[in-house]
């Protein structure tokens, strides 16, 4: 059983940063596609970031700003938010795809395992 365990989350102001982590419990963690969404109240999720061990990628509105990372030994995935806005705020949700291919990382539908998800909130 895949879990995801998120942490990092929490309430900042408009311009600072915030560093999401995603641990997760994995036998191969490079056989994985891990991915960030968020989704807003009344939104659709939307596509923030991902990394497999061949790429990553980024959604339009998060692109300069965030950064993603993985600590393969430790089997964690990392967001850093920086210049966050109020638009950023949502809940975050990690995700992991063991089935991954050459353009799949935006599609939360092609995700299989879940995180419970973790709020931020960026106020102006």
């Amino acid at each position: 059983q895949v879990q995801l365990q998120e942490g990092g989350g929490g309430s900042v102001q408009a311009g600072g940063s915030l560093r999401l982590s995603c641990a997760a419990s994995v036998r191969s963690f490079n056989s994985y596609q891990m991915g960030w969404f968020r989704q807003a109240p009344g939104k659709e999720r939307e596509f923030v970031a991902s990394a497999s061990w061949q790429s990553k990628y980024y959604g339009d509105s998060v692109k300069g700003r965030f950064t993603i990372s993985r600590d393969v030994p430790i089997k964690t995935v990392y967001l850093q938010m920086n210049s966050l806005k109020p638009e950023d705020t949502a809940l975050y949700y990690c995700a992991a795809d063991p089935n991954y291919f050459s353009g799949s990382h935006y599609d939360p539908s092609l995700y299989e395992y879940w995180g419970q998800g973790i709020q931020v909130t960026v106020s102006s």
